[in-house]
């Protein structure tokens, strides 16, 4: 008998909220995230707005001695873990623990302890660099470390697809538990890239916006747009065997359907343009979810502001969807979020399963100027009430990678 993967719970650690209600009213009532940085100067960068968490205090959630032994991002997915396990309401030490996998991705990985520790190896030598630099910094870490916070001995690995990374990590635990490889598995991405020589890097490659005005730099499928705005944080799911969820009670915020991933061939940055590779990301999940595109109400698009992503994007949609592409209900939660680049599908397919949940699609703000080329409903600047029974979140990163899921309502 194939195997049924539902999501029994949820965290989110992010600029918009550190709790799961929070964050969802933040979202749902179009809250911006995104604000100038603080944690660095930013002068001399053309960019200095991101989506950066503020207040957040990793006592709360982990061990202090543990804390200090870890990177920011991997702080970000032991507390969204955390936040987790308590929403899915599950008991841990009740299970085998080879039953319990984690996959958590990180498209960067420990950014902040490699700029810190580089600049005690310039100025006071490399005795002075710290033993635990490689285990703070290697992106694993996130993945490890939640393993060793819960004991989850089960199947384990970390997935790294540039912005593709968390969905890519859901689709693999999804597929593990179809598998028979796990009951349980903590699944999603963490970031913590908002420090000078990330911002320097993609300020370099023009990715990023030189809109500093927080209420309109992010302004995905605006014929204005012009780079994308950099987020930090953690979004954590509980996926679980079906049957595992109905023994215990436990909470189902929707089933996990279909999983698509490819690659463009293309370009290390661009995305190709004749779109094929999102197309068949997307054919391949649907494929496997057996559903047809005009089942789809709802699209979570990858939506990154950048003037070709958005572009392609649509066309994407438009090319396989045909008509219906203008009967679904679109958004880009990134203009709410920032991106958070290996965060991004996670917290992304979180947004997706709550809309499911609460029969609402949440709005794209800043939308104010249309692009011709970009002429789907994109939920401009107002949510809406809208019943959803099938939904797609996608996501695409640098290097040609497109990945995507399909989420069902379930009752």
């Amino acid at each position: 008998m194939e195997m049924r993967v539902v999501v029994t719970g949820i965290g989110v650690i992010t600029s918009l909220g550190f709790d799961k209600d929070t964050f969802w009213n933040n979202v749902k009532n179009g809250k911006n995230g995104i604000s100038l940085v603080e944690s660095f100067d930013t002068t001399g960068f053309p960019t200095k707005v991101g989506a950066e968490i503020k207040n957040f205090d990793p006592k709360e959630y982990i061990d202090p001695k543990a804390a200090k032994r870890m990177d920011r991002f991997t702080q970000f997915a032991c507390a969204a873990s955390k936040l987790a396990l308590e929403d899915s309401r599950i008991d841990l030490t009740g299970m085998d623990p080879f039953d319990v996998g984690v996959i958590i991705g990180s498209g960067i990985g420990g950014t902040n302890t490699w700029e810190e520790q580089h600049e005690i190896l310039l100025n006071k030598g490399p005795s002075r660099v710290s033993p635990f630099f490689i285990p703070m910094m290697i992106p694993n870490m996130a993945t490890g470390r939640v393993a060793i916070m819960f004991g989850a001995k089960g199947f384990n690995e970390c997935v790294i697809t540039a912005c593709a990374t968390s969905t890519n990590a859901i689709g693999n635990a999804f597929n593990a538990i179809k598998r028979g490889d796990a009951k349980v598995i903590i699944t999603g991405g963490s970031e913590a890239s908002v420090t000078p020589l990330s911002f320097a890097g993609f300020c370099s490659a023009k990715a990023m916006t030189t809109n500093n005005d927080p209420n309109t730099s992010c302004r995905p499928f605006d014929i204005n747009r012009d780079g994308f705005i950099m987020g930090e944080g953690a979004g954590i799911l509980i996926l679980e065997e079906l049957s595992h969820a109905k023994k215990r009670g436990a909470p189902v915020y929707g089933e996990v359907l279909g999983f698509g991933c490819t690659n463009d061939a293309f370009d290390i940055v661009k995305p190709a343009e004749d779109s094929m590779g999102t197309i068949k990301a997307l054919q391949n999940a649907l494929r496997q979810a057996d559903v047809t595109t005009d089942k789809i109400d709802y699209f979570n698009t990858h939506g990154t502001s950048t003037p070709l992503n958005d572009k392609f994007e649509t066309q994407a949609i438009k090319k396989l969807f045909g008509e219906h592409a203008h009967k679904m209900a679109i958004n880009s939660t990134k203009s709410m979020t920032g991106h958070m680049l290996g965060a991004a599908g996670s917290i992304e397919s979180i947004i997706t399963l709550l809309s499911i949940k609460n029969s609402y699609v949440v709005p794209t703000i800043n939308y104010s100027d249309p692009d011709p080329e970009c002429d789907l409903d994109y939920t401009p600047n107002v949510g809406k009430e809208r019943p959803i029974e099938y939904a797609i979140s996608n996501s695409l990163g640098f290097g040609g990678h497109n990945s995507c899921l399909v989420f069902r309502k379930y009752e």
